[in-house]
């Protein structure tokens, strides 16, 4: 038994399995419970929110709330069901009472995916649906959903979870695993995650199956995953302190030789150029940057924040404008690079 359980995805392994367990989406989670006490069930509930944000764990969850079983619970890939003839099976099943439950749940996932013939066949459901029968609609992209669908539906919009919660949820989970992990590491690991529980824990599993001796330092969280050491970023983040043009042009070279991928890079610069701006306008939030770095690289972003920009400091706000704008140009450009060495030759080209 214990076998089987190392064996379990992380991400199922610990998928929440009460409202108790949700992370980052009290919004939702507090309006639940409400209606739920209050016996205010609706017939059907849109979720919709980027991937792994905990749509259809929340659906699960309400549904074992509202008393469905597991046997009256039934779950829909409308990706690879979303023709006419599958939501006329739905359509044809609802009708018959549920097995063991005051209600029979069907959770429907990816339910944008449906053909315009399959809206129309679910949308003469959702109009005059059995008492005993409700909807859990989950979709990442809402805005292909018929208005007429949206509208019979009590909608939810998932956020992305913070940093700071996907961070806190890295180490939790890896001290249940028995691994001890630096703060920096999970922060790390929740950057790479961009907002999603399930590719935070993704991440996780991939890192703790290669560790030896269950103690995850930044290094191997760079070397696992691929991400851009610290040491370059840094360097990338002097030269353009020091207004070096040719050293910040070097560094981006190394990146694309080494085949790095160049936005998990400029996510990295962008995050420590904005401590270096907070440190050195928010003095408060020092405590809480000391928790997201290794100490040589907060010492690092501190000694940048106390520089003087006359005395040759060239961090300042401009700079980071002008290099998030780079960042979302990169998905755009033939040339990978190109936007960011662009914006270092208009922020740096005085010095040429």
């Amino acid at each position: 038994m214990k076998k089987d359980e190392e064996n379990i995805a992380l991400y199922r392994k610990y998928r929440p399995s009460g409202f108790k367990d949700v992370l980052g989406q009290e919004h939702i989670v507090s309006v639940l419970e409400g209606a739920i006490k209050q016996g205010n069930i609706s017939h059907a509930y849109l979720f919709s929110g980027s991937r792994g944000t905990g749509k259809t764990s929340i659906a699960r969850i309400l549904a074992r709330e509202i008393g469905a079983s597991e046997n009256d619970m039934y779950e829909i890939d409308a990706a690879s069901n979303r023709g006419i003839d599958d939501i006329r099976e739905l359509r044809d099943s609802v009708h018959t009472f549920p097995l063991e439950s005051p209600y029979k749940v069907y959770i429907i996932d990816e339910v944008h995916m449906l053909t315009k013939e399959a809206f129309n066949a679910l949308l003469k459901t959702l109009e005059e649906p059995p008492k005993h029968v409700v909807f859990m609609l989950a979709t990442t992209e809402q805005e292909k959903l018929p208005d007429t669908i949206t509208s019979r539906c009590q909608s939810f919009t998932f956020k992305k979870p913070s940093r700071r919660i996907l961070s806190q949820m890295i180490l939790s989970i890896a001290k249940k695993e028995g691994f001890s992990i630096e703060s920096a590491s999970a922060d790390l690991i929740a950057m790479l995650a961009e907002g999603s529980f399930r590719d935070a824990l993704g991440v996780l599993q991939k890192i703790l199956s290669s560790s030896s001796n269950k103690k995850i330092n930044i290094e191997e969280v760079e070397l696992i995953t691929g991400a851009p050491k610290g040491e370059l970023v840094n360097n990338f983040i002097k030269a353009i302190s020091n207004k070096r043009l040719e050293d910040a042009l070097e560094v981006v070279g190394n990146i694309v030789s080494q085949n790095l991928d160049i936005k998990t890079f400029m996510k990295l610069v962008l995050h420590k150029i904005r401590v270096v701006l907070l440190l050195k306008y928010a003095k408060e939030t020092e405590d809480r940057f000391k928790e997201q770095f290794v100490k040589e690289d907060f010492d690092f972003l501190k000694e940048l924040s106390q520089s003087d920009e006359n005395k040759g400091s060239g961090i300042n706000s401009n700079v980071l404008y002008e290099l998030l704008g780079a960042y979302d140009a990169i998905s755009r450009s033939y040339i990978q690079q190109l936007p960011i060495e662009l914006a270092l030759i208009k922020l740096l080209k005085e010095q040429v």
